[in-house]
């Protein structure tokens, strides 16, 4: 975390998801030999993953598609629900 905030960083961000990440790996019994043939990422690449939190973005999605939690990533970057709310309010406002 940066000293001078409460907020992640990136790389934060990046270790918990591989920390997370790998910890589901093992609750689910798999390997990582395992998990590399049943997703087609490389060994290497999630070694990589699940020790410095760097993978590409289309690994990590193979990745947790076999983990059976894809459906995670489908909320990411979506609007908020509150800023809906407020653009229905300025939308009616310019029908007025």
């Amino acid at each position: 975390m940066n000293k001078y905030s409460i907020d992640k960083l990136p790389g934060d961000v990046r270790l918990e998801i591989a920390r997370k990440h790998k910890n589901l790996r093992k609750k689910k019994g798999l390997s990582q030999n395992e998990l590399a043939e049943r997703s087609g990422v490389s060994l290497g690449s999630l070694k990589r993953f699940e020790t410095k939190g760097q993978v590409s973005l289309e690994s990590l999605l193979k990745l947790v598609f076999v983990l059976g939690r894809l459906s995670d990533f489908e909320s990411v970057l979506e609007p908020d629900k509150d800023l809906k709310h407020i653009e229905k309010l300025f939308d009616s406002k310019k029908k007025s």
